[in-house]
């Protein structure tokens, strides 16, 4: 499992979440690899209630703990669970949110009189709306979303842990034969000629790749 801090909401609202990439499926004890069904990992219900009290038991180890509203571990959490088909659209999907920041430039459109106004889209129906908020209030929201110094906001477990390369290992023959990719498209294969020069430096074959035709006049 991969999973990654997000923190913010189109309008720039405090919504700490997690986006989370599963393996559809598990290493059993004695070898191969156990699928789960195609729509279907676990049920999201008991998820929820196991994953409030997990949360809720490790930041009980740290100091932030008394910083928790107590009513905040009565409500229902939520955790959506949907198939998303294999790991690289997933993973290129969650991968901007590693890097992104909660407020591009390009949707800031004007600062005036005091008051910042910026667009945003809604998730469900892709329709743009816009805020308009004061300065101070702009500069609120925005720090609000910006990490400490070293914090990691990106997490791996099990499988895609760093420290289980060996278990990754064991899966990869299962895995291999339950895929189905898709072919790569060959690619010409350019041979170079007997005496081919060679780079001064590494020593590696110098292969032409294209050949510049001459212009009446160079750009300045």
């Amino acid at each position: 499992m991969v999973g990654v801090l997000h923190t913010w909401t189109r309008d720039l609202l405090y919504h700490p979440h997690v986006h989370s990439i599963v393996a559809g499926g598990g290493l059993a004890a004695d070898g191969p690899w156990l699928p789960s069904r195609h729509a279907f990992l676990v049920h999201v219900k008991p998820l929820s209630i196991l994953f409030r009290a997990t949360f809720r038991d490790q930041l009980q180890k740290t100091d932030l703990f008394p910083l928790v509203d107590e009513q905040g571990w009565q409500k229902d959490w939520g955790v959506h669970s949907p198939p998303v088909g294999h790991g690289e659209p997933a993973f290129r999907s969650l991968a901007p949110y590693i890097f992104r920041v909660a407020m591009s430039n390009n949707r800031i459109l004007t600062l005036e009189d005091g008051h910042v106004t910026f667009q945003d889209k809604e998730a469900a129906t892709a329709q743009v709306t816009y805020s308009t908020v004061r300065a101070e209030e702009f500069l609120r929201r925005f720090l609000q979303h910006v990490l400490p110094d070293r914090f990691i906001n990106v997490r791996s477990s099990g499988l895609l842990s760093p420290g289980n390369r060996h278990v990754l290992n064991r899966a990869r023959p299962w895995l291999a034969s339950t895929a189905t990719p898709t072919p790569p498209a060959l690619k010409p294969v350019v041979q170079p000629p007997p005496c081919a020069p060679r780079c001064p430096n590494c020593a590696s074959l110098l292969i032409l790749v294209q050949t510049l035709r001459p212009t009446s006049r160079w750009p300045p």
